[in-house]
């Protein structure tokens, strides 16, 4: 079942990673609109509009922001911070989808407003069914204001 009128914006600076997670979104239906970018800038650059992204239609927010927190540039934790204190971009769902299980990062990224933080599991099958049901809660099962 294709998503397509969804729009994701996954921040992952780990080829492999964003492989795996984009075979897994791919799979359950929902890359259709998916825009990958490697670092924090890129992320800001493509929230904001700006650089390569100015084009871009301002008022169109992502549905979903899946975000690393180790990236080069900008951190994902900075990334974080800038979209939830921001009142035009702090509604977007943002899921924090990152190998560090360091209670400080969680409580962390909490404090600024993530809405899911989620450690990827080493295991492929365990990765794809993380992946999966991510979809399926913050495209189809959550209600999310307009």
């Amino acid at each position: 079942m294709p998503y397509s009128n969804i729009e994701i914006l996954f921040v992952e600076d780990s080829t492999d990673d964003a492989m795996l997670t984009i075979r897994a979104l791919k799979k359950s239906g929902f890359a259709n609109n998916l825009h990958h970018v490697s670092d924090g800038a890129e992320a800001l650059d493509f929230i904001y509009c700006r650089g390569v992204y100015a084009l871009r239609n301002i008022n169109e927010n992502p549905r979903l922001i899946l975000l690393d927190l180790k990236m080069p540039k900008i951190s994902g934790m900075e990334v974080l911070e800038k979209i939830k204190s921001d009142p035009a971009t702090s509604s977007i769902p943002v899921v924090i989808l990152t190998s560090s299980k360091e209670d400080p990062d969680i409580q962390r990224c909490y404090a600024l407003g993530a809405n899911s933080y989620i450690a990827k599991p080493v295991e492929s099958d365990n990765f794809f069914n993380t992946i999966k049901e991510i979809g399926l809660y913050w495209m189809i099962l959550s209600q999310l204001p307009n």
